[in-house]
């Protein structure tokens, strides 16, 4: 049921006791988990009851697929192992980068540039080894829900429109809840929503490496930079929004984008992330996302049965103070 005290967007928008458009507080002064407070331990709980065969579907790409980066200033990993003896093996990472791949952003990922860090966290406590706002406090949690997949590039297949990746084509909201209604899947509070665009497997699978470097700077596809987007995201009260693209929303962000701040439209020098949704769902809102998730086989299975929703298991690193995790989810069907 939905809980009629729970505020709007456009309640938020209108706070004159925390930055406008923001969440802060709406969980709580401490909260540091945001909108995985929608799972709650009865969703939790219905979510076990999709499970109907018991088949398990990975939902991550190996942590070296992405050759090269889409963002540059990430790099490729390398793997070492050694053994003590010839009867042992043991290994380590150099140069693992927790967002190269398949992932869940922390809250500390990104603040708004003009109110900060989500629920007005002191930067000065976002350090390595110190809890406050890490991803760690996903692992605390849990990421266990009901999860469920919008197939939104079969949806336009369908219809005869091949979505231009390579161009950053943006995806509206009408869009996604068409996919839906003709998947016919209802969209609840508490949802791990998975919008599936094709981008990551066009750029795995349909590019080569060297049409991956040529993809500069990078262009993706991924849902629109709107006001539209982020109202309908936080009022359909979703705990994590993942997809298969670069950033779940277009890369880079429009020109006219909403979210450019004061100085940035007055003529201000852009930057990268200039303008992104970013820069609004996880420090305002305290909203989830999942990047580059590997969607592909799971929207097979989905359309093979028409069942589009799934209980879904993420267990993000423990790691104390960290920035993101690789995502380690699967849906169990």
């Amino acid at each position: 049921m939905t809980d009629p005290t729970f505020p709007t967007y456009a309640q938020l928008l209108a706070r004159t006791d925390a930055p406008p458009g923001s969440a802060w507080g709406v969980w709580g002064a401490g909260d540091e988990i945001g909108t995985l407070n929608h799972l709650t331990p009865e969703r939790v709980r219905d979510a076990a009851a999709l499970v109907r065969t018991g088949e398990r579907i990975r939902l991550d790409h190996p942590l070296e697929a992405f050759d090269p980066p889409p963002a540059p200033a990430r790099k490729l990993l390398r793997h070492t192992m050694f053994g003590a003896n010839e009867h042992h093996r043991d290994e380590y990472l150099d140069g693992f980068y927790t967002q190269g791949s398949s992932q869940l952003d922390g809250l500390r990922h990104f603040a708004h540039p003009e109110h900060g860090f989500y629920n007005g966290t002191d930067p000065g406590r976002l350090q390595p080894g110190l809890p406050t706002l890490g991803v760690n406090r996903y692992s605390e949690h849990g990421v266990v829900g009901r999860g469920v997949l919008v197939d939104v590039d079969a949806h336009l297949r369908a219809r005869g429109h091949l979505i231009d990746h390579d161009a950053g084509e943006p995806i509206e909201v009408a869009t996604v809840v068409e996919a839906a209604a003709g998947q016919g899947v209802e969209l609840r509070p508490g949802d791990i929503l998975m919008v599936r665009t094709g981008w990551g497997h066009h750029y795995l699978h349909e590019l080569d490496p060297d049409g991956r470097r040529a993809l500069t700077p990078l262009r993706a596809s991924g849902l629109a930079a709107s006001l539209e987007t982020v109202e309908w995201l936080w009022d359909n009260r979703f705990a994590v929004v993942a997809s298969d693209t670069f950033a779940v929303e277009a890369w880079p962000a429009p020109e006219d984008s909403p979210f450019l701040t004061a100085a940035e439209r007055a003529g201000t020098d852009r930057i990268p992330h200039s303008g992104l949704m970013h820069r609004v769902l996880i420090p305002l809102l305290g909203m989830v996302l999942g990047e580059l998730w590997a969607l592909d086989e799971l929207a097979a299975a989905c359309a093979a049965d028409g069942r589009w929703d799934c209980m879904l298991v993420a267990t993000p690193l423990n790691l104390t103070g960290g920035v993101g995790s690789p995502s380690n989810a699967v849906a169990i069907r």
